[in-house]
């Protein structure tokens, strides 16, 4: 996190930005969910973030052996904080350093900026795995 100072306006806060996908069922087991989490993991640590947080709605084994995968250490559990199809759900909250911090971080760059592999390029133009 860090402030910058701005004579025009107050200071700002450069802190977290939210990113979310869902595999479909057909295409899961198939990697691109994968796929796509590396992508976004790198293209975080390009715009300077220091650290990855995620949330993952229990029980959800899948998705938690696919963080622990990708280097995300669980850092505590809300409870019964969920509430979908009738009943409550916990949710699990993880995070995975990515560098270590710097003074002065660069600014975020627009996604359109980033390069990806062909299946990731293709998922993300049309939107679906």
């Amino acid at each position: 996190m860090r402030m910058q100072a701005n004579t025009a306006r107050a200071p700002r806060i450069v802190g977290p930005r939210t990113s979310r996908f869902y595999v479909a069922a057909r295409a899961r087991h198939s990697g691109v969910g994968r796929a796509l989490y590396e992508a976004l993991l790198e293209i975080l640590k390009q715009q300077g973030f220091h650290n990855a947080f995620t949330g993952i709605a229990l029980p959800k084994d899948a998705s938690v052996g696919l963080h622990q995968a990708l280097g995300f250490e669980p850092v505590g559990v809300y409870r019964n904080v969920g509430y979908k199809l009738g009943r409550w759900y916990d949710v699990s909250w993880w995070q995975r350093p990515l560098a270590a911090p710097q003074a002065n971080p660069p600014d975020p760059l627009p996604l359109a900026t980033f390069a990806f592999p062909g299946t990731c390029r293709a998922a993300l133009d049309e939107g679906k795995p």
